[in-house]
C-alpha cells in the first residue's frame, strides 16, 4: 500500500517552474525514504506541495489513497502527513508545553499521553516545559519541533534539513532520533548530509534541477556514481 503517491508533479512560483514531472512513492513498508540533491533542486518545494502549502500546476498527490492535490494543510495533517520544516516555525513566546499543545490540535483528546511520550523521548523538554521556546538552544528547539510534529500522531513524518545549523554532535543525536522514530512512523527525510540520509533510507530519490534523476534503495544510491561523484567527494 502507498502512504504517499506523487504522479507527474509540476510546481511553479508565479512564472518560474521549480518542479518538472516529479513522481515518487512512499510505501507502508518503508521506514525511511530520503530525498537528496543540491541546494535549489526543489526538495523543500516538493515537501511544501505534499503539505498543502503549495498547489501544483499539474499532477496528483495522494495521501493514504485520498487525493489531496488541492487540499488545505490542516486536512493533510489530519490525514496523517506532518512536516517538520527547516525553519521549525515554533511559537517563540509560548512555552514548550503550549507549543506541544498547538501540535495536538487534531488529537486533543490524546494530548497528555502524547506529551508524556515526547517528554520520555526528550527529557530536557520536560525540564523546560514552562520555558519560552525562543529561549531554548538550537538543539532543544529542534527537539521541540520534532516533538510537536509527533503530537499529531502522524503516519508519515517529513523532515526538511533537520541537522541544519546544528553542531556535529547534536546533528548525530537528531539522526539517532529519526532512526528511533522510524521504528513506528514512516519518515520522509530531506538532508544535506547525503551519506547519513541514504544510510538510514530503505529507498531514496535524487532530485536535481527540479527533476527526479534516479531512484533506488538507499544502499544502491549511496554506491551509485551519481552520488559518489556529485556528493561524496573527499
Amino acid at each position: 500500500m502507498s502512504l504517499i503517491d506523487v504522479d507527474g508533479l509540476d510546481v511553479h512560483y508565479g512564472e518560474l517552474q521549480v518542479l518538472w514531472d516529479v513522481s515518487l512513492e512512499v510505501r507502508e513498508d518503508d521506514s525511511v525514504v530520503s530525498i537528496v540533491g543540491p541546494n535549489g533542486a526543489g526538495k523543500t518545494t516538493l515537501l511544501k506541495t505534499l503539505s498543502g502549502i503549495l498547489t501544483p500546476t499539474n499532477g496528483r498527490v495522494e495521501v493514504l489513497g485520498q487525493d489531496v492535490t488541492e487540499a488545505p494543510s490542516d486536512d493533510i495533517v489530519e490525514r496523517g502527513f506532518v512536516q517538520v520544516s527547516e525553519e521549525r516555525n515554533l511559537f517563540g513566546d509560548l512555552s514548550v508545553e503550549k507549543n506541544l499543545r498547538m501540535g495536538s490540535f487534531t488529537k486533543r483528546e490524546a494530548f497528555e499521553e502524547n506529551r508524556d511520550m515526547v517528554f520520555e523521548m526528550f527529557p530536557v523538554l520536560e525540564e523546560r516545559r514552562d520555558q519560552k521556546a525562543r529561549t531554548l538552544s538550537g538543539g532543544e528547539q529542534q527537539m521541540l519541533a520534532i516533538g510537536r510534529g509527533l503530537m499529531a500522531e502522524p503516519k508519515v513524518l517529513a523532515f526538511d534539513e533537520p541537522s541544519n545549523a546544528l553542531a556535529p554532535q547534536l546533528a548525530e543525536q537528531v539522526f539517532e532520533t529519526i532512526e528511533e522514530i522510524s521504528d513506528d512512523v514512516t519518515v520522509v527525510l530531506i538532508e544535506q548530509h547525503v551519506d547519513r540520509a541514504l544510510g538510514l533510507a530503505d529507498r531514496g530519490y535524487l532530485l536535481e534541477n527540479g527533476r527526479i534523476q534516479t531512484e533506488g534503495t538507499g544502499e544502491e544510491l549511496l554506491h551509485s556514481d551519481a552520488i559518489k561523484e556529485g556528493y561524496l567527494r573527499g
